[in-house]
């Protein structure tokens, strides 16, 4: 069952968006050589819950932290804990927030201190593919053209992308219907329509499209080893264009002076 979304229900989607955003700021803030993943864990949860919200992965299927911490060729569902970042790292931070009954979802890689051209490119590709999926999220359209618009920008860019784990609907539930993989047809799969709200999350290898899951459960990495990245955002299917819900502006005003930058553009 896919529900649609009233306005009032975009809206506290929106409200738990900003707090989720502000959440990733203050982490961003602690990305850098020498800090542990299980520090980020607990900067965001005492922020999400100091501000009222409930972070959305803690317990959830028994997941036991705030965030999906990804490092390197982790690809998600990191399990924070005694890693300490390095220079070279990419660390993927994958965040959820409740708030006022409704879930907000978004993810985004940083490098750690400074990365190799080849690294900050699969990044910038990473991202720069979100935006086109979120191009597609519009009435009428299908949810394979989400994918289709994902795929091909990095495939012509010699990436590759996973294709067992993809984004989902959000509201009242963190994972809600319909699933949305980041590869597809044009033109196939569920027509889109407004209301729906959507996680689109690009998920992008730099090497083979294979991926393992480790035996804590939870932790995927790429079948080869080669570096991942990661970026989501929550957005709200519209007609003519698709609005996004969640924000990277908190994120990019503590990268901003940084070599933690991406460029959209």
């Amino acid at each position: 069952m896919i529900y649609l979304k009233t306005e009032e229900e975009i809206n506290l989607i929106k409200v738990s968006a900003q707090l989720l955003g502000k959440a990733h700021a203050e982490v961003a803030t602690w990305v850098k050589p020498g800090v542990t993943t299980g520090k980020l864990d607990a900067v965001a949860e005492e922020y999400i819950r100091d501000n009222g919200g409930i972070p959305s992965f803690k317990g959830f299927n028994k997941f036991p932290a705030s965030l999906c911490i990804s490092v390197n060729e982790v690809v998600v569902h990191g399990i924070p804990g005694g890693y300490v970042l390095k220079e070279g790292d990419i660390v993927s931070i994958d965040c959820g927030v409740k708030l006022n009954g409704y879930h907000s979802d978004s993810a985004y890689t940083y490098p750690v201190g400074e990365v190799s051209k080849e690294v900050m490119n699969l990044l910038t590709a990473t991202k720069k593919s979100l935006y086109k999926g979120i191009e597609q999220a519009v009435d009428g359209l299908r949810i394979g053209d989400i994918g289709h618009a994902v795929q091909s920008y990095v495939e012509d860019r010699g990436y590759t992308v996973v294709r067992e784990l993809v984004g989902h609907g959000v509201g009242r539930d963190l994972h809600e219907a319909p699933e949305v993989p980041n590869y597809g047809k044009r033109g196939k799969g569920i027509r889109l329509r407004e209301g729906m709200v959507l996680a689109i999350e690009p998920m992008i290898n730099l090497g083979t499209k294979a991926v393992v899951q480790e035996r804590d459960g939870w932790t995927i990495r790429t079948n080869d080893r080669k570096y991942s990245a990661h970026f989501e955002h929550t957005v709200v299917v519209r007609k003519g264009k698709a609005e996004i819900l969640t924000t990277f502006d908190y994120i990019e005003k503590v990268t901003a002076n940084t070599s933690l930058m991406v460029e959209v553009q």
